[in-house]
């Protein structure tokens, strides 16, 4: 009773200390959450920071990769220049006796390029049936690595093709999951060697939707020549063309003999 009563003295009203305690709780409150809210402001900071740099260093591996990447084609391409071809022509005698000399070649019917041999049919079959048809041959349906093969690939079927149509199998197909396109040795395609032309693949279904499964078969050629080397179409599976096999190169030996 003294202490309301010296209060009203003072001139302070009866409830003002119960007020200043109730502004001071709602002060410490609001402080308390800036500050909250400020270590988790920085924590985000924190996370960004931490997600650049694992982006920079991610982007510096990649580039290493594809460097080392460049670097390894290179060497390869080196190596298969020194690779000696078996020589078809007879020394002249008299000359050196050389028995057992390595060389490397393709057989009749394949042509050797870039240390591998390939096989362009000249009969028709489905893709399916080009691809047994060249695994008897001890290979199978060629599957393109590079842009340098792409080439090869393109500028030799210029050659071989006989009208627009007249396109070969290659070893791609999206038949297992629709639109994943995979080689035959089911390694998927890679995304920076695609070759496909215009807007191919599309999965057309035929005039009347008679293939619902689409296509999903890859054939390629462009008689009047591809810009930018894009002359690859997907095809239903079961249509009847020409392809392209592949194979390793076969060890073989020069037979010089003068006596």
């Amino acid at each position: 009773m003294m202490s309301r009563l010296q209060s009203f003295i003072e001139g302070e009203a009866p409830d003002s200390q119960h007020g200043n305690s109730s502004r001071g709780s709602k002060v410490t409150t609001e402080r308390v959450a800036l500050l909250v809210l400020c270590i988790l402001l920085s924590a985000a900071l924190i996370v960004i920071h931490r997600l650049s740099f694992d982006k920079i260093r991610t982007n510096k591996e990649l580039e290493n990769l594809k460097h080392h990447k460049m670097k390894c084609e290179s060497n390869l391409t080196e190596t298969l220049s020194k690779m000696k071809p078996c020589s078809t022509v007879q020394p002249t005698c008299p000359g050196p006796k050389v028995i057992n000399d390595p060389c490397y070649k393709c057989e009749a019917g394949w042509e050797l390029h870039g240390g591998k041999c390939y096989y362009f049919s000249i009969s028709k079959s489905s893709w399916k049936q080009s691809r047994d048809e060249c695994r008897a041959k001890g290979g199978d349906l060629v599957k393109i690595d590079s842009r340098e093969e792409q080439t090869f690939l393109q500028r030799r079927l210029r050659d071989v093709m006989t009208e627009a149509e007249d396109k070969f199998w290659i070893g791609l197909t999206d038949s297992a999951v629709e639109g994943r396109w995979v080689w035959a040795d089911r390694s998927p395609l890679n995304q920076s060697l695609k070759f496909w032309w215009g807007n191919e693949p599309d999965n057309w279904k035929g005039h009347n939707g008679e293939h619902p499964g689409g296509e999903d078969c890859a054939r390629m050629g462009e008689k009047g020549g591809a810009k930018d080397l894009k002359c690859w179409f997907d095809a239903f599976c079961s249509n009847p063309h020409r392809s392209i096999c592949e194979k390793a190169l076969v060890r073989g030996k020069f037979k010089k003999v003068c006596n």
